[in-house]
């Protein structure tokens, strides 16, 4: 697997350059800002994005969205939780405050996903994990030995509730129910901030403790 991981924008968001070794077939996963660092970063890995996916709406994830999707044609992917008008433009409003912009729109959504579905890569395969808490359309892109987790999940910490559509017993959850089955060993790459495994989650993080994964 080719993987390359660009922290961008001002919130330091993690957006992931994935694909095939073999296929040169390749992914981005939430590019939230620094369009042209991300696709030159496309350019020398010599992929050929066949779809960008978005963990989450939140303006951090989504920023260099549309002219990420400008240049690379490719389908724009994200949980049918999270498709809907009425929240496109609610993350349109946030993205062009937080931006400072009155005009950065948001393109259409071409594949609404839902929990189960697949993502093929080349010969690499994702699942979609769905995994509300952070937002009500947060997931997890997983193929085995490696999750990508969005803001779900950080090293020695959990997503934030408190934006509207968090909430805090739905995060855990997700986490226990979704991620915390997974093998220790499997690599976590997260929104904000370095990677961790799910075994080292698992032990260390303080808001996990105490609790059984296995229900």
């Amino acid at each position: 697997m080719i993987l390359k991981m660009l922290e961008v924008g001002p919130y330091m968001s993690n957006c992931y350059i994935v694909g095939s070794e073999k296929t040169k077939d390749g992914m981005i996963i939430d590019p939230g800002a620094e369009a042209g660092r991300i696709l030159e970063e496309v350019q020398d890995s010599g992929l050929s994005i066949k779809i960008i996916v978005v963990t989450h709406m939140h303006a951090d994830h989504i920023g260099a969205l549309g002219k990420v999707k400008e240049a690379t044609r490719a389908p724009f992917a994200v949980h049918e939780a999270e498709a809907s008008k009425g929240y496109i433009d609610g993350a349109s409003v946030m993205l062009n405050a937080m931006m400072g912009r009155s005009s950065l729109g948001i393109p259409p959504v071409d594949r609404k996903l839902r929990d189960g579905d697949t993502i093929d890569v080349g010969d690499l395969r994702f699942t979609v994990l769905h995994t509300p808490g952070h937002s009500p359309g947060g997931i997890c892109l997983y193929t085995p030995g490696v999750l990508f987790c969005g803001d779900t999940l950080f090293n020695f910490s959990i997503g934030r509730t408190d934006f509207p559509g968090g909430d805090y017993d739905q995060i855990i959850d997700s986490i226990q129910k979704k991620i915390m089955v997974l093998p220790d060993q499997t690599k976590v790459y997260c929104g904000h901030g370095p990677a961790t495994t799910v075994g080292f989650e698992r032990k260390a993080n303080p808001f996990l403790q105490g609790r059984r994964y296995d229900d």
